[in-house]
Parts: C-alpha cells; sequence; structure tokens
C-alpha cells in the first residue's frame, strides 16, 4: 500500500483520486507496478512543474506552469474538434455551468438555425461537485473541476444514431484516431480508453440511455466523459413558456427536439493522459538503467523546445540563446529558456529532466555554434541527436508543429 504522505499528494491531481486511495486502502488492490507508477508520475508533476508543490491545502490541484499550459493544450483540443467535427455547433458561455444552462440558451439559438434540425451548444467552465467521501475531508464537501459540454438537438427518428455517432467520435477523440487511420494518437496506449453502456437501475427518470466513455488508471476504470440520450422531456421542463415554441423542422415534420448531453472532467482527461504518456524505458548505453520519459503528443505536450547551452563563452553563448528564443516565441513555438538555469548538468542529467517534461526537441547551442553556426538538437522520441544550421532550426521546428496538427 502506498504510504500516507504519498497517498495524500495524488490528491493534488484531483479529487476524483479518492476513490483509487479508498479502494486500494480496503482492498489493496494497487500493487507493484500500479504503485509504482503512481509515485513516479506523483514525483515527475511536481519536480518538472505540472503540479504546484505548495498545494497540499487545497481541495483542488494547483497546476504549475507546465500542468496549466498542458490543461490549456487539451482544452483547446477539445474546443476545436467540438465546434468543428460538424457544422452548426455553437459555442456559449454561462455564468453557472449546467446543463440547464444550456437547455436555456435553446431558444435564442434557434434563431440561428432557421429552426432547422440538427445543431449543437458547446462550452467548456468550472463545475462543483459533491464529494461523498473524499480522503481528508467531510462527506459532501464540494471540489471543483473544468466540465466541457456538448449539448446535441436533433431529430427523434435520429437520436438513437446520433447517440451511437457521438459515443465513436467522442471515443476516437480521446484516442485521437482518425476512423480511416490509426495515426497520429494523442495517446500511446489508444486501448487503454474504451466505451460501456450506462445500466438500466442507473437511468435517471426520462433518460433513454447513456454511454460512458472510461480510461485504464492503474487502480482501475474510471469515467471521463458520459452521453446521455435524454429525449425531449428536460427540455419542455426547462422552459416554462409554451412549447410549441420549441419546435424545430425536421424536413417536412414539426417536432420537439430529443436531446443529446456529453459532459466531461477535463481535469481527470488531463490524468488519463500524464498515465497514458509515462513511459519508462531500459537504457544500454548509459549508467541508469531506465529513461523516463514523458510522451505527450506534441499538440499537447507544453513545452516544444528546450534551449540550453554547452561548453563555450557562457555570454556569448546565452547571447545565442537569447536571439533564439526571441525568434522562437515571435513564431508561437513554446520555448523552455534551460540556458538561465544557474544549476549545471550533465548532457545525460539534462536530457533527462527534459523527458521528463515531455519536451520534444533540445537545442544546444555550443562552442561549435560560435564557429560555424552549428546546433546539436535532440529529438524526444527518437533519442537520436543530429547537428542542424542556425538558419535552418525554425523551419524545421515549424513544420515540424504543423504536421503533427493537420496528420
Amino acid at each position: 500500500m502506498l504510504p500516507l504522505y504519498c497517498r495524500k499528494r495524488i490528491l493534488l491531481l484531483g479529487e476524483n483520486l479518492s476513490r483509487y486511495l479508498q479502494h486500494s486502502s480496503k482492498h489493496n488492490a494497487t500493487t507493484g507496478d500500479g504503485c509504482d507508477q503512481v509515485s513516479l508520475l506523483l514525483r515527475l508533476c511536481e519536480e518538472r512543474h505540472f503540479i504546484s508543490p505548495d498545494a497540499f491545502h487545497t481541495r483542488t490541484c494547483v497546476y504549475g506552469p507546465l500542468g496549466t499550459e498542458l490543461k490549456k493544450n487539451i482544452l483547446e483540443q477539445w474546443w476545436t474538434a467540438a465546434t468543428r467535427s460538424r457544422a452548426r455547433v455553437f459555442g456559449i458561455n454561462t455564468s453557472v455551468h449546467t446543463r440547464t444552462c444550456a437547455l436555456q440558451q435553446y431558444i435564442q439559438a434557434l434563431e440561428l438555425v432557421s429552426r432547422k434540425l440538427p445543431f449543437g451548444l458547446a462550452e467548456i467552465g468550472l463545475c462543483h461537485q459533491s464529494n461523498d467521501q473524499s480522503f481528508g475531508h467531510s462527506p459532501g464537501c464540494l471540489s471543483e473541476v473544468t466540465e466541457s459540454s456538448l449539448v446535441w438537438f436533433c431529430s427523434p427518428r435520429t437520436s438513437s444514431q446520433w447517440m451511437d455517432y457521438w459515443a465513436r467520435q467522442r471515443l476516437q477523440w480521446w484516442r485521437k484516431v482518425q476512423p480511416d487511420a490509426d495515426i497520429d494518437c494523442f495517446a500511446l496506449g489508444p486501448s487503454d480508453f474504451s466505451l460501456c453502456d450506462v445500466v438500466d437501475k442507473d437511468l435517471k427518470d426520462g433518460t433513454l440511455r447513456g454511454i460512458k466513455v472510461l480510461y485504464k488508471f492503474p487502480w482501475g476504470l474510471e469515467t471521463l466523459e458520459t452521453l446521455w440520450s435524454l429525449g425531449n422531456t428536460e427540455l419542455q421542463k426547462t422552459y416554462q413558456g409554451t412549447h410549441s415554441k420549441l419546435q424545430c423542422r425536421d424536413g417536412r415534420k414539426v417536432v420537439v427536439p430529443h436531446v443529446i448531453s456529453i459532459s466531461g472532467d477535463m481535469d481527470k482527461g488531463m490524468l488519463a493522459y500524464l498515465f497514458n504518456s509515462l513511459k519508462q524505458l531500459k537504457k544500454t548505453d548509459s549508467k541508469q538503467k531506465q529513461q523516463t520519459v514523458l510522451k505527450l503528443h506534441p499538440t499537447l505536450t507544453p513545452v516544444k523546445v528546450a534551449l540550453d547551452m554547452g561548453r563555450g563563452s557562457n555570454s556569448e553563448l546565452r547571447q545565442v540563446c537569447e536571439g533564439l528564443l526571441q525568434e522562437f516565441l515571435e513564431e508561437g513555438i513554446p520555448t523552455w529558456p534551460g540556458y538561465l538555469d544557474t544549476l549545471p548538468l550533465s548532457l545525460e542529467n539534462l536530457h533527462t529532466k527534459y523527458d521528463e517534461m515531455g519536451v520534444l526537441f533540445t537545442v544546444l547551442v555550443s562552442e561549435t555554434t560560435l564557429k560555424n553556426g552549428l546546433l546539436l538538437v535532440r529529438n524526444r522520441d527518437t533519442t537520436i541527436r543530429e547537428t542542424m544550421h542556425i538558419t535552418e532550426i525554425k523551419g524545421f521546428l515549424l513544420r515540424y508543429m504543423y504536421a503533427s496538427e493537420n496528420l
């Protein structure tokens, strides 16, 4: 079983982990590799700026610089997928993020679509959840989570097909697998994401069907997203006026639409991607037996490039690094200014640090750069080091980022 201090720190990654703590303390189900992976990720997240080390006294996770950027990247990808995957999905922003608020926007949205089905409303916002028995907190206390929401309005005769469509689309998004190609995955292990139907006894009144998107954590399956087929009952209850104003055109028919609601816990989703990308690789050319790498997808990883210095005149090398940093930032390339670190590291320890941060490329400026303009560039995923002229590096990085975003 994990020691008490370690179990408390797991909570910094999200209140949802309290269920893991309860499960492991009662049944001791997580042992061996599972505990090792949890402890390793905790250490990495604290040391590599994903979570704040002094966040113990909060009920929600306090993210560090890299955690903040990773979460932002995931939310941006979700938003792009939700609003561009189908025509006529519109973004909204309500003061209180609930499904009821989204349903209340329905009447206004009808003008945008000329009362024609189908269409949807998407939103991302903070949501307060009640925890029954959170570790270290009183039953019923509230925690904040970032929730994604898509409410889809469709014809009653096609609602079942739309439910199946959105379930497939959401699973493909979490895996980032295109329907015709098993490439460009957000996840290194797409099979860790799965779907399951909500059993009938767990369906609320008026709910026709439920589907969950699950992730297999070291302690077991957890729900990342839930899809509900709600019929039109909840929409009619939400609107206090004449129900005829709810009607839309479905071809030649006039109907009150059925509602499909999709909601996801994006903090838990972020945790899933962290676990899924955490890899320990055997090393054959080093004193270290294993190499820990956070192999986040290029579009998700917070830092694309780390700039550091090798041997040579510190003042001159720093000037070159500062020039490159400015170029990269102007092009929107997220860059870590490692050359500002006052604690010198060996090249091997430098690579270890950046691998654990998930950095895609390490660019090393050295005395060779001052002589002939050559940089040493290391790829996180291949570990291959190659020389590249300083005039080529920006174009190389931009092409790589563009390719990874458009595969």
